[in-house]
């Protein structure tokens, strides 16, 4: 039991142990909350200015388009016009220069003015054709344009709605992140998380809670994925410790390392997972995914965060070592002799480079807007990887309050927890 003192009307009260640690977690959290509001509203803001970014940049390269094409349909209509200028006044000059000359050479001048006015009617026919050429080039550039105005706006809409998509994100995580999961236990919320996913990341999985305790023990959740043809290449053997539900007692994640092995090993399971919110204060578990692999085979203690993303390293992993024995076991199949698997490959490294070098040459336009797709898409890669880092902060300092820094500047509270016994330094 602790003695409280009150700052305002100096009464002193006795609380107990579970109280007093309330009354911690209170003041904690109320930090941690305001913190995390304050970050992720400086998410939202950084995601919002770079779709606006990205719609003012795109603007510019369609007004940047009309402009080319403006240009060029002036050039032609222009150079077309002092050519047919420059052939009239040769013909006014022929015709000046025949009038000139006398009745004797009549004949003479008429077959000049036929030969003069069949030459014209040639150049006029050829202009015309250059004409036509012209405006020929002029529709397909403009549709060329157009299609180019098309992708760009199906780019911007697609960036659009991808912005849009990130701010609803962090809009709802904000809301979901500032309730604390109330009245869900980490399971509920591991289990959640995973069925959120599910559909979409791990179609052929089986994610169920471990009911099975003919050995005496059992784990809390099994996680067991297959591929399109149902081998099995990855199981994981999770257990759950939630530091609310040890009140009593107060356990550390040593205390269940052995058990969770030997679940796992019972089980047939590849993997053993703790996910824990056990020892909240302890650096080594607060570090990332901690790998226990020293002590137990195969095994890891992470926090809940790193739930959904150990999952998909560990699957990852196990889909390539898959492919490879895929690999190993066709060639063993088919019994192909080294040397001709040498030549095989190098044939088709030789007609890969020869067939790269002629797309690359046909689609260098095309690459070029896939790298200033990409440029773009690096920016907003970016602004996220930089509000992921603003949320690290805010989560780090909220590992980081303790007492003598919530009690900092504030006498009251520092001898309210001087009168508890308590040692705010």
């Amino acid at each position: 039991m602790k003695e409280i003192k009150c700052p305002e009307c100096g009464k002193v009260f006795t609380i107990d142990e579970n109280s007093y640690a309330a009354i911690q977690k209170q003041v904690r959290d109320r930090e941690f909350n305001e913190e995390l509001k304050k970050q992720t509203s400086s998410a939202v803001q950084l995601a919002e200015a770079e779709k606006d970014r990205v719609i003012t940049e795109l603007r510019g390269q369609l007004h940047s388009l009309h402009a080319e094409k403006d240009l060029a349909v002036r050039e032609a209509e222009s150079r077309f016009q002092r050519e047919a200028a420059a052939k009239e006044q040769e013909i006014i000059a022929l015709r000046g220069k025949l009038q000139t000359e006398g009745a004797l050479f009549e004949a003479q001048k008429n077959s000049a003015v036929q030969e003069a006015v069949r030459a014209r009617e040639e150049q006029q026919h050829e202009q015309e054709k250059e004409l036509l050429m012209l405006q020929a080039q002029l529709e397909s550039l403009k549709s060329a344009q157009e299609l180019k105005e098309k992708q760009m706006l199906a780019e911007r809409d697609r960036l659009l709605k991808s912005k849009d998509e990130e701010i609803a994100y962090y809009k709802d995580l904000k809301t979901r992140m500032s309730t604390k999961m109330v009245g869900e236990t980490l399971e509920q919320h591991c289990e959640i998380e995973f069925n959120s996913i599910r559909t979409r990341a791990y179609p052929h999985a089986y994610f169920e809670k471990d009911n099975d305790a003919r050995s005496g023990s059992k784990g809390d959740f099994i996680f067991r994925d297959f591929d399109a043809d149902g081998t099995e290449y990855l199981s994981i053997m999770f257990e759950m410790k939630n530091e609310m539900d040890e009140t009593a007692t107060k356990h550390k994640n040593e205390d269940f390392l052995k058990k969770l092995d030997k679940d796992r090993t019972e089980k047939k399971c590849e993997y053993a997972v703790l996910v824990t919110m056990l020892e909240a204060e302890s650096d080594f578990y607060n570090q990332g995914i901690v790998d226990l692999s020293y002590r137990y085979p195969k095994m890891y203690v992470i926090r809940p965060q790193f739930f959904l993303p150990l999952i998909s390293l560990l699957s990852n992993a196990a889909q390539n070592s898959l492919e490879v024995r895929r690999q190993l076991v066709a060639a063993k199949k088919q019994n192909y002799a080294a040397e001709r698997f040498t030549e095989q490959l190098l044939d088709f490294k030789e007609r890969f480079s020869k067939d790269y070098r002629l797309a690359s040459e046909r689609f260098g336009d095309a690459i070029d807007e896939i790298d200033k797709s990409i440029a773009a898409l690096q920016k907003v890669k970016d602004a996220l990887l930089v509000s992921e880092k603003h949320l690290r902060h805010a989560n780090d300092k909220a590992e980081a309050l303790t007492i003598r820094s919530l009690t900092k500047g504030n006498p009251e509270m520092q001898q309210l927890f001087a009168d508890a016994g308590v040692d705010v330094n």
